[in-house]
């Protein structure tokens, strides 16, 4: 297995820090606009290379799969660069995964109620093609989407006879020492997916959406993390699981915090959210990026970070048995740790660990398919094991039914 790894920021550099303790693969070529990002990702392997790449150009994926035989893109970058780098895969012969998919449009007339272009519906488009090619396109494969929609599916086959409702859930106690706002992930990509109208499926009604923020709920989280208050948000789960998973409601919830959802409120009510070039003297920009260039980089908060993150899967319904059964599976990182053994803030070792087990599963052979495909149509128990061997393991908790 050949693989080009486009991008080196806090979830490229975590992923490469993990394969370089597998031993998998042949080779990773280290992929990044930054030169000195793809070097210093590349620097902790003999097994790696690194090379600059503009991400937004397919040719350019293309070429680069073509120099150095890749078998399997890994698209590391945030969502804006999907749909390149997912035609650069497929026109070079090679297999691809990614963790965010392609963006979404709101309905034009009835954002908070109707979808319009929906996360992944580009790519699915193309389902056809890819299973002409004989190649693999797997989509949403990191941790929310990812571990979220294999927990999803597990549960399905192995926990439920009927599903009532799978929640997947996601909250955190982490604090950042130092900084009065500082996510811990891309804040590109937060905007993006706490702005747009949330997503929400049932059966017999199909996808519709909502309000940003709505619905809040407390959820008690596991491992010490305890109650938060969790939102609806936009995410790949609720239009991934219902393709493959039989359930009567598919939602996804996050512990974003008061403060945190009053900062996007107000960057919203000012433009600073939007993708669109604005002239400031002589330059144009985009407004979203200037607030990202404006916070800490994610993958630098490591040193001042403390405390732990949760994603997980909520399902509700009836068991094998044919009882009343509610389930929460989730895994959880501590910063701690993951910075002690790896040098990579939690959520961004989280986030990397999924795609690297699926591609270790996928050069075994125990996982395999054409076309373009979540993580919800993979038999889900191998992907679980092994992820146990990777050193932060999932768990289980069960409800008791009152």
């Amino acid at each position: 297995m050949r693989i080009l790894q486009v991008g080196a920021g806090g979830v490229g550099s975590a992923a490469a820090a993990i394969f370089s303790r597998r031993s998998f693969f042949d080779h990773v070529v280290v992929a990044d606009y930054s030169m000195e990002r793809a070097s210093a990702a590349a620097a902790l392997d003999d097994r790696f290379s690194a090379t600059r790449i503009d991400a937004s150009s397919a040719e350019a994926v293309t070429a680069l799969c073509r120099e150095h035989g890749i078998t399997h893109v890994f698209n590391a970058v945030d969502p804006r660069f999907v749909m390149p780098i997912f035609d650069g895969a497929l026109a070079a012969g090679a297999d691809y995964l990614d963790m965010a998919m392609s963006l979404s449009k709101p309905h034009p007339d009835e954002p908070y109620a109707r979808t319009g272009v929906r996360l992944g519906d580009e790519q699915f488009a193309a389902a056809e093609k890819w299973a002409r090619a004989g190649r693999l396109a797997l989509l949403g494969i990191g941790v929310e989407p990812g571990l979220s929609d294999v927990f999803a599916r597990y549960a399905a086959d192995e926990l439920f006879g009927e599903i009532d409702e799978i929640g997947v859930r996601d909250g955190a106690n982490l604090v950042v020492d130092g900084y009065d706002f500082a996510p811990s992930f891309s804040i590109w990509t937060t905007i993006e997916e706490c702005l747009n109208p949330p997503v929400i499926w049932e059966e017999g009604r199909g996808w519709y959406t909502t309000e940003p923020f709505s619905e809040p709920e407390v959820f008690d989280f596991p491992d010490g993390i305890g109650p938060v208050e969790c939102v609806n948000v936009e995410h790949e789960e609720v239009l991934l699981i219902p393709r493959w998973v039989k359930a009567k409601r598919v939602t996804f919830k996050y512990g974003l915090g008061a403060e945190f959802i009053d900062v996007l409120r107000t960057l919203h009510k000012l433009g600073l959210d939007s993708t669109r070039p604005v002239r400031v003297g002589g330059v144009e920009v985009a407004p979203r990026d200037v607030v990202a260039a404006c916070l800490p980089d994610p993958a630098g908060l490591g040193d001042r970070m403390s405390g732990k993150t949760c994603a997980g899967t909520w399902v509700k319904g009836t068991g094998k048995d044919g009882r009343p059964r509610e389930v929460y599976l989730y895994h959880v990182v501590d910063n701690a740790w993951s910075m002690r053994e790896f040098g990579a803030q939690a959520v961004v070792w989280q986030t990397a660990v999924n795609p690297v087990v699926a591609l270790e599963l996928l050069a075994r052979g125990t996982w395999s398919g054409t076309g373009v495909l979540g993580p919800e149509a993979f038999a889900p128990r191998p992907f679980l094991d092994l992820l146990n061997e990777y050193g932060a393991p999932w768990g289980l908790r069960e409800s008791p039914i009152v």
